[in-house]
């Protein structure tokens, strides 16, 4: 049993003149490692005549190359796809024996593939200050990994940033403030000053509101939501790469839908490009609805739902009288006397009585 959500993206660009536009770059279709199955996805680009070609990055990710050859007013992106919101399991997952504990080091061939997602891009004072407190001494990988998620998220503070690019490291640890792409990017550096391999993430985050209050801590959201969001993945060698959501300090699960993994922000943001001088209003919408939803221990039939059954229960029972028709349900003996019969003279008559027992 299972709630299958339907996700809506709108983005919109509307210019004060018509103008021409710069090849763009779309990385809003599901990564290939999601581990939420996609049951179905479109892309709709409006505003004018436009190409569009599908490639993946060299990194695997899909992204859309749109060339837009005439003059435009506006431009407008829409996503939609639909996705069971069957329960991740984000422990689910075998380790190398080499990689049983931390610290442990890639072998050379390894290490040389993961090479791309070691590179150490900034190593402030804040940054190596904070990187050794984490104690080296030997430590189960996975236990390694949730403590050190969950440090990262009680001394980074969220916010809704709403300005372009992502922060420093130091700014972030500095202000001890962030919104989702910071804290990613600073779980990118933290790791690979470790020795793990790291990369950031960009992706959808679809949270439902819980069927029950929980007993003990926070209930999550009060309401179904969806919207753009960033986390990290670090490379466990027998796990593979393994998603951490610093803004939470919980793993990946199955409301985390990749959209573009890379070595750096900037080559996962979701839609580049550029257009002539002009002023440009920004709009974007989001949105996820509940499109099946099977009753659950949290969440049975309802007193109408029971109504309905029972009358459903009824009309069969009427049609079964009408037809003169008598079931009876017992054991299965090695053989029964409608299988002789079926063997020696066809199928039953409608009025013969049927039963196992």
């Amino acid at each position: 049993m299972t709630i299958r959500v339907a996700l809506k993206h709108t983005t919109r660009y509307d210019f004060d003149k018509p103008v021409y536009l710069s090849p763009h770059l779309i990385r809003l279709r599901p990564a290939p490692h999601c581990r939420t199955p996609i049951d179905a996805y479109s892309l709709k680009v409006s505003g004018g005549e436009y190409f569009i070609n599908w490639q993946q990055d060299p990194f695997g990710n899909h992204l859309a190359r749109l060339v837009f050859p005439e003059k435009v007013s506006f431009m407008q992106v829409d996503i939609e796809l639909i996705a069971p919101m069957t329960v991740v399991n984000p422990f689910d997952f075998f380790l190398e024996e080499y990689a049983d504990a931390f610290p442990f080091s890639y072998p050379e061939t390894l290490r040389k593939e993961l090479s791309p997602y070691l590179e150490i891009a900034e190593s402030g004072p804040l940054l190596m200050q904070w990187v050794k407190q984490i104690s080296t001494q030997p430590t189960a990988v996975v236990d390694f990994l949730v403590g050190l998620n969950q440090k990262l998220e009680a001394d980074i503070e969220y916010t809704v940033r709403m300005e372009a690019g992502v922060q420093s490291a130091e700014e972030t640890l500095q202000k001890k403030l962030g919104s989702c792409r910071d804290s990613a990017w600073l779980m990118v550096q933290v790791l690979r000053h470790l020795g793990l391999a790291a990369r950031f993430v960009s992706g959808y985050l679809i949270q439902l509101k819980a069927d029950l209050q929980a007993l003990d801590g926070p209930s999550g959201t009060d309401v179904d939501f969806t919207d753009l969001h960033a986390w990290t993945e670090v490379y466990i060698p027998g796990a593979g790469w393994i998603g951490l959501d610093p803004t939470s300090g919980m793993l990946a699960g199955e409301g985390h839908i990749p959209l573009a993994a890379t070595p750096t922000p900037s080559s996962a943001a979701p839609i580049t490009g550029t257009s002539e001088p002009c002023k440009v209003t920004f709009d974007f919408a989001m949105q996820v609805t509940r499109i099946h939803e099977d009753p659950r221990v949290t969440k049975p039939y309802t007193d109408d739902q029971w109504q309905a059954i029972d009358q459903l229960g009824e009309r069969v029972d009427q049609v079964l009288e009408q037809e003169d028709l008598r079931l009876t349900m017992g054991g299965e003996p090695p053989l029964s006397l409608s299988m002789i019969w079926m063997q020696r003279s066809g199928p039953l008559p409608r009025k013969v009585r049927i039963s196992a027992a």
